[in-house]
């Protein structure tokens, strides 16, 4: 298959969903273009603060997009490329950007709060503490996991002098790390000045646009050429600490919607130096015969399997392409920063559904990256999804005629661009992380700004932030692996009770929801079995005499996953399918 044709095919039926799907669900929701939204009407200057549409969306798409949609789909290619694909598609328009999209009109419609309150709004206050527990725990793991990705893209470090050979390729990764640190850093303090310079100022969005991309090339092209910053991992996981629980308190207007708008340029230009890479390299015919088999098997060869839960096509194919078709975190990101910056709720569809299927394209793009190095991929040559992502698209755009001489340069802006995507998710990640903590200690019915006592201390934003941050990069320092391998049943269970959320306001408000049934009930199977193999086989691994710290966190925290899922999933039952609630 052709690269080229892989990617004609997606763009067209991305366009073709979000026009006609997107269109429908719009109507059908009763979506009003006029209606004024909570960014104007609770107006603070710290959360709520409204914005253009391509700020919002800058920021939106930078913070759900982290590294899901490369690593899903490269490790899922071991099935082939047509079931990628296809769930990709299929998910992305019916299952995905339906529910980052319900997920955002619902929180308009409810002063901007979480999935939490429209939980509690819609099913009960238990139903509602039980899902802030849950997403909180899920967004602790995205805190720790994305800070140590972070810190490893950002640390120097030792060089061994006993083997030139690897002390050369030590050298030239920390040099490529110091490069992608020094670039992160001018890029905060700069969205900070640029945030400033802005604020309160009505500039053109040309005249906007124009000079954020300026600025970007400058930043790069300075961060590029003189890196000047050497800390080793656990240096920089402070660092980073210290820089998501300033950046989670500060108000949105200051950092991060410059920051995520600055950086989504940088995304789109990956993008578009992956296009010109696909589209170049099939057109020469470089990439006309993919190595990649079109289908597999159902289950991956013994030895090869790189897919989370299992070596099985189901679950593991759904549970290991998460933000590429499917993601619970975009629900949290929707309901937690989204909809208090949206300016208009006719700006929901092109931000919320759109962005995902921008999202989409990003996950077609890794797939077509593994498919060009897919024997690399195989025989280990490219230890990382991230490596793989960089290689076979650098390489693609070698093959385009006049431009073989830019592939080290391509292969080193597409490693910082999902450095970018990371850390983008990893300050969001934190910021709902508080939300979230805050909202579990709030009564259902009560402000804030009421609260006593240990109450107004633990929702304090500081406290709440701080909270938050300790135990996300402690985790991260010490060892969140141990639990990691449950993170995509986790994800993709918060993605069902998302769509239960919504499902069951919009029937207690009277609109047509039965588009959610059958995505709320696949994914809701998915990653109830998914849940029940990993707990299967580490009984299993327990009943062989295997007894250590993984296998046992593993086993417990499953469990209770189940648990809190059935539970949960009764309570929307009866609420969608029962008696109806007031909304």
């Amino acid at each position: 298959m052709n690269a080229l044709v892989i990617l004609i095919v997606a763009i067209v039926v991305l366009v073709a969903g979000y026009i006609f799907y997107g269109g429908w669900l719009a109507r059908q929701w009763g979506v009003k273009p006029d209606r004024p939204t909570p960014a104007h009407e609770l107006e603070d200057g710290k959360d709520y603060v409204p914005a253009p549409p391509y700020v919002v969306l800058g920021h939106h798409f930078s913070s759900i997009a982290g590294a899901g949609p490369i690593n899903g789909p490269i490790q899922a290619a071991i099935f082939g490329w047509v079931p990628v694909l296809l769930w990709v598609l299929i998910g992305g328009i019916f299952f995905g950007a339906m529910h980052d999209f319900g997920a955002l009109f619902a929180s308009i419609r409810h002063k901007g709060q979480t999935l939490a309150t429209v939980i509690a709004h819609n099913i009960d206050d238990t139903a509602k503490k039980l899902f802030c527990i849950f997403a909180y725990l899920t967004l602790i793991l995205v805190v720790a996991a994305f800070a140590s990705i972070v810190a490893s893209t950002f640390a120097v470090a030792p060089v061994p002098l006993d083997d030139a050979a690897k002390a050369a390729a030590a050298e030239a990764a920390n040099m490529a790390n110091m490069r992608t640190a020094m670039i992160s850093v001018l890029f905060i303090v700069v969205a900070v000045i640029y945030g400033l310079v802005t604020r309160g100022r009505k500039i053109p969005a040309a005249a906007n646009i124009v000079s954020a991309i300026a600025i970007i090339v400058v930043v790069v092209a300075i961060g590029y050429n003189l890196p000047v910053i050497a800390l080793d991992n656990t240096t920089w996981m402070f660092i980073v600490g210290l820089y998501i629980l300033l950046a989670s308190v500060a108000p949105v207007w200051i950092l991060l919607q410059p920051r995520d708008y600055l950086s989504s340029y940088l995304l789109y230009g990956m993008i578009a130096l992956a296009l010109v890479g696909i589209i170049g390299a099939g057109l020469t015919g470089d990439a006309a015969s993919l190595e990649i088999p079109a289908f597999t098997g159902f289950a991956a060869a013994a030895g090869e399997s790189k897919v989370a839960a299992s070596g099985f096509l189901f679950p593991a194919l759904f549970i290991t392409i998460a933000c590429g078709a499917i993601s619970g975190f975009h629900s949290l990101v929707a309901s937690g920063t989204t909809s208090k910056q949206l300016d208009r709720e006719a700006e929901a569809q092109p931000i919320a559904y759109g962005g995902m299927l921008l999202e989409c394209l990003v996950a077609v793009i890794s797939l077509c990256a593994v498919a060009f190095v897919f024997a690399g991929y195989m025989d280990g040559t490219y230890a990382s999804p991230t490596q793989v992502f960089a290689a076979g698209l650098s390489q693609m755009l070698a093959c385009v005629p006049g431009l073989a001489g830019v592939e080290s340069i391509a292969y080193a802006l597409l490693v910082l661009a999902v450095s970018v995507f990371c850390l983008t998710s990893l300050d969001t990640a934190t910021r709902l992380g508080r939300y979230m903590f805050q909202e579990l200690f709030c009564p259902h019915g009560m402000e804030m700004s009421e609260l006593t006592g240990w109450r107004a201390v633990l929702t304090n934003p500081w406290v709440a932030t701080i909270i938050t941050v300790v135990f996300g990069v402690g985790l991260g320092l010490t060892g969140y692996q141990l639990v990691w391998p449950l993170f995509g049943a986790a994800n993709q269970l918060l993605a069902a009770l998302g769509l239960l959320a919504v499902c069951a306001w919009l029937g207690n408000a009277g609109r047509n929801n039965k588009m959610f049934y059958l995505p709320m009930a696949f994914m809701m199977v998915v990653t109830l079995c998914s849940l029940a193999l990993t707990v299967w086989g580490k009984i299993g691994l327990i009943v062989a005499g295997t007894v250590d710290a993984a296998t046992v966190l593993q086993l417990v925290i499953g469990l209770l996953l189940m648990v809190f899922a059935v539970i949960l999933a009764v309570k929307g039952a009866r609420t969608i399918f029962g008696k109806k609630r007031a909304a």
